[in-house]
């Protein structure tokens, strides 16, 4: 809190409005008596300069290029934790002890397996269905089928649905997969890790033994923490809009993933990889290039520039690394890397890219690795919300436990028509 006040004045009427002080960060105006005092509201489309809320989970700085969860900086939780540890310290608020981290991953491992009336619901969707379609129909039905944690006002179901939520997303993605390309459903097993877990679901067949390679499950380990959460993005937004009516946690998740999807959102690191191959090798990057610059040419460099990053997206860096060790172990020697690396160059090199502050982000790495490791391009955002639940589920935790919470309710300005009568058809 801050001594100090800004002040506003309204024909004439001068009202002072509290300045806010968070840990870190910019200082905020409280303006929640500005209508009261003065019968307007404030105009802030897409809500670029407005904080909807209070939370103690993940700070940015998107002009100096920092992201920390709870305080500790993203790449070191990349390079030396795991998603396990990550996700008890978003819900938690700590880093967990080594019995405490033991006890959730048990937890978690106890909990991945699904209810076996879902399998039946799969086979409602058509084999050509988008995995992110499956994705929304299917979680948002997990409150049909758990009625014993959809009570947001008990601290236990909430407590219990959140380990659902985490440990389930890794089961209903594969087999939303699977059910793609026509292969039966592999269960989970509990000898195996998280991220192990999800890759021998997706990847493993009946007719042969799938081999879990260490360095693919450090990427994907890796992916997923890089991707947990990020602030009041657009889909951890509707989360929380969606759960300030009181809907149970599972629709709140739905709601998050229907958002996610959308191509500006989720399905950014899809349009980078297909960039690269549209671009293909790297003598054809200055025509491509010289594209971009072209204000009259409608192609843009995807995975290059971010909302909110105005210097180098610090999950980026990670992610490069990640992208060499695992094209390494493949074996794989593909041009697109090459033509990757090349833009990366440009981009930290180039005037123009420098002046527009367009820096290679996270989703200009990670299709490539995905792509890599066997994904088709239609589940890249589907893994987004894999990783990305653990964010939501916490996000969604804070949002109930604040006693000062209530039901979201932007205001509008209005442009329509002044009151008008109604006039009959005949006379019209």
């Amino acid at each position: 809190m801050s001594d100090n006040n800004a002040t506003l004045t309204v024909a004439g009427d001068t009202k002072d409005y509290a300045i806010l002080n968070g840990t870190v960060g910019p200082q905020v105006i409280d303006v929640r008596k500005l209508y009261a005092n003065t019968g307007m509201f404030t105009y802030d489309p897409g809500f670029t300069s407005t904080a909807s809320c209070d939370s103690g989970l993940t700070y940015i700085d998107g002009d100096a290029g920092v992201l920390l969860h709870r305080g500790y900086p993203i790449d070191q939780l990349a390079e030396q934790s795991s998603f396990m540890e990550v996700s008890y310290l978003l819900l938690n608020g700590e880093l967990p002890s080594k019995a405490e981290l033991e006890d959730f991953t048990r937890t978690i491992t106890r909990h991945t397996m699904v209810h076996e009336q879902l399998t039946a619901f799969y086979r409602g969707f058509r084999r050509d269905a988008h995995p992110m379609a499956v994705m929304c129909g299917v979680v948002g039905a997990l409150s049909a089928f758990y009625h014993d944690s959809t009570d947001i006002n008990d601290p236990e179901q909430r407590r219990i649905a959140s380990h659902r939520l985490i440990a389930k997303m890794p089961t209903i993605a594969a087999m939303a997969y699977k059910y793609t390309v026509g292969q039966p459903f592999v269960y989970p097993r509990n000898d195996l890790s998280y991220t192990a877990n999800f890759l021998n679901m997706t990847f493993s067949v009946p007719a042969e033994e799938y081999v879990i390679d260490p360095v693919i499950v450090d990427a994907m380990d890796k992916i997923f923490t890089l991707h947990a959460d990020h602030e009041q993005n657009a889909s951890t937004s509707t989360v929380r809009l969606a759960g300030s009516s009181g809907a149970n946690p599972f629709a709140c998740i739905a709601a998050g993933i229907a958002c996610l999807w959308g191509p500006a959102h989720g399905g950014a690191n899809e349009a980078a990889l297909n960039m690269l191959r549209e671009i293909g090798t790297v003598d054809r990057i200055p025509e491509y290039i010289a594209r971009a610059k072209n204000k009259d040419d409608p192609f843009r460099l995807m995975g290059f520039g971010h909302r909110v990053y105005k210097n180098y997206d610090p999950r980026a860096t990670v992610m490069q690394k990640t992208a060499k060790d695992v094209l390494a172990k493949l074996g794989v020697n593909d041009p697109i890397f090459d033509v990757a690396k090349e833009l990366e160059q440009i981009a930290l090199h180039d005037p123009y890219f420098i002046e527009k502050k367009l820096y290679p982000n996270v989703d200009f790495y990670s299709g490539v690795i995905l792509s890599a490791i066997g994904f088709p391009t239609e589940m890249f955002t589907v893994l987004f919300a894999l990783a990305r639940t653990v964010g939501w589920v916490a996000q969604w935790n804070e949002m109930i436990s604040d006693p000062a919470q209530k039901i979201g309710r932007p205001r509008q300005l209005y442009t329509g028509p002044a009151k008008r009568d109604y006039v009959p058809v005949d006379k019209r």
